[in-house]
């Protein structure tokens, strides 16, 4: 048996309400559960970690004494004290003693990734149960078999060879300046008007919903937010302790007489939108309703967090100008990404902000990661440059647009009545409507089984409700796939319609949130 002492780190937090004690113990212990201090590995000196740690020898020597109380380790008189072996430790330690801790209890009163019933969780895309034959309408994705990777496997050769030293090395935080400089025409195409030094480079929309919370909230902070909304936007504000105060969607998107009123009564931080191609619902608010919508947050003050969605990804007629474009009161924080129309393994998006503000984003940034990758950034500014951005988005939005087409038609044909969806004018998604008394989550385990999935919509409200809608993502499905995909999940639905039995507690299955 090893007696040789190791060395151990050991970092106590003088600020914390936990005694030095337990912070000790705590330590100690986690390295002995985990293996890392092995049976027989003799623990340090009392008097010498006291002394490293700078605090009261009697602090380590309780410290050792409750590790051996619980098994954890073994006292000899003038030898020292040494790490347990297992077959010590499974005398000492009680049976029942839990598996881990119970970290839930120690979570921030600000993170709040789920509400108290535990709907809101944000699961792995891989959580969806492998059945043969599965057709999922869970993942809001695009679909990776139209993915250009070859072009781009090009580029990315081609700027490694012609910039490499510099490209692998620390980069501006802002972002790669040709970079920047190309969004700053890309986005006059749309009418927004930006100098390269008021766009930050960021991993993604994700990255920057979170450097805008970090820069603008603090704990208590209202946050006016669409319902539905985007699930990983909810989640974000409420991880810096925002309260939400939901405003509702009509049949064009938000309401702007809701809008109005959560405006005159709570004075919100920020109001967060998505007003081209909504995520869950597809749907796009109108030229006039953007002018509404900027007109009151001019006459409130309240800066509006822009989620934006390419253009060139929409349904139909021409997708009205972002609300960046009309923003004359310079209010508008707008979030582009290159996620959804190209891969969203780039983790490469865009911030656009009045320059004190994109300052104070850059600063939490740098604090964050210190810079997005400037080789993905150069390869893409390279992919755009070719012009191979435009023809990639032109395919994607003709079949895209095809297999909408297809999901409605389906829907049309095959839902049974009472059941409504949101007609997509952009976007990736569709939510439907199931009569009141029907509970989507409760359905889901049963499609899985007839081999359909979807998203349940409880997880795109603010506080609770949507129960009777799910999302319908038809991006990533194939066009072959999606009828039989409706015509799986209509008898689903038309089997529980049938049955009178009312909503009750069901174990929540876990899908995509994208």
């Amino acid at each position: 048996m090893a007696q040789t002492e190791d060395p151990v780190e050991i970092r106590i937090d003088r600020a914390s309400p936990v005694p030095l004690t337990k912070q000790i113990r705590s330590r100690l212990e986690r390295l002995i559960r985990e293996g890392i201090l092995a049976p027989g590995v003799k623990l340090p000196a009392g008097r010498e970690l006291a002394r490293d740690l700078g605090v009261n020898r009697a602090t380590v020597s309780l410290a050792y004494e409750e590790l051996v109380s619980e098994g954890l380790a073994r006292a000899h008189v003038g030898q020292g004290t040494f790490v347990a072996a297992p077959e010590e430790k499974s005398q000492a330690l009680p049976s029942n003693l839990p598996s881990g801790l119970d970290w839930s209890s120690l979570f921030s009163k600000g993170s709040q990734l789920a509400d108290a019933d535990g709907r809101r969780r944000a699961p792995s895309s891989q959580a969806v149960r492998s059945v043969p034959g599965l057709i999922s309408f869970a993942g809001g994705m695009p679909d990776s078999g139209l993915f250009p990777t070859e072009a781009f496997r090009r580029a990315l050769n081609r700027v490694i060879r012609a910039e490499g030293p510099e490209l692998l090395q620390y980069s501006p935080v802002g972002g790669y300046p040709p970079l920047r400089q190309f969004l700053a025409g890309h986005l006059l195409r749309f009418g927004v008007e930006a100098r390269p030094e008021e766009i930050l480079i960021v991993n993604g929309s994700q990255q920057g919903l979170d450097l805008i919370a970090r820069v603008l909230l603090d704990p208590g902070d209202s946050v006016a937010i669409e319902e539905p909304s985007y699930s990983r936007a909810i989640q974000v504000f409420r991880a810096f302790g925002a309260q939400l105060l939901p405003v509702p969607l009509g049949n064009e998107g938000l309401r702007l007489d809701a809008l109005e009123r959560v405006l005159g009564r709570h004075a919100p931080k920020l109001l967060y939108c998505q007003p081209t191609a909504h995520n869950p619902t597809g749907l796009t608010l109108s030229a006039e309703a953007r002018r509404g919508l900027l007109a009151l947050a001019a006459r409130h003050r309240v800066p509006v967090v822009e989620d934006g969605f390419d253009g060139g990804l929409s349904f139909g007629d021409r997708q009205p100008a972002p609300l960046k474009a009309a923003d004359a009161s310079r209010l508008v924080i707008y979030i582009g990404t290159f996620s959804k129309i190209l891969f969203p393994g780039l983790r490469l998006g865009w911030l656009v902000a009045p320059r004190p503000l994109l300052e104070r984003l850059e600063m939490a940034k740098q604090l964050s990661d210190i810079h997005t990758s400037p080789l993905i950034q150069a390869a893409a500014l390279h992919f755009c440059q070719r012009r191979l951005l435009g023809r990639h988005l032109s395919r994607c939005a003709a079949e895209y647009g095809r297999r909408r087409t297809i999901l409605l038609r389906s829907l049309a044909r095959r839902m049974p009545k009472g059941v409504t969806w949101t007609e997509a004018q952009g976007g990736f998604s569709s939510l439907v409507r199931l009569p009141e008394r029907i509970d989507a989550e409760a359905l889901l385990p049963g499609a899985v089984e007839r081999g359909v999935a979807f998203t349940p919509g409880s997880v795109f409200f603010v506080n609770g409700g949507g129960e009777s809608t799910f999302r319908l993502s038809f991006s990533s499905t194939p066009a072959l796939r999606i009828d039989e995909g409706i015509r799986r999940l209509a008898e689903v639905i038309r089997q529980a319609m049938s049955r009178p039995s009312p909503r009750q507690d069901v174990e929540r299955s876990t899908v995509p949130l994208v």
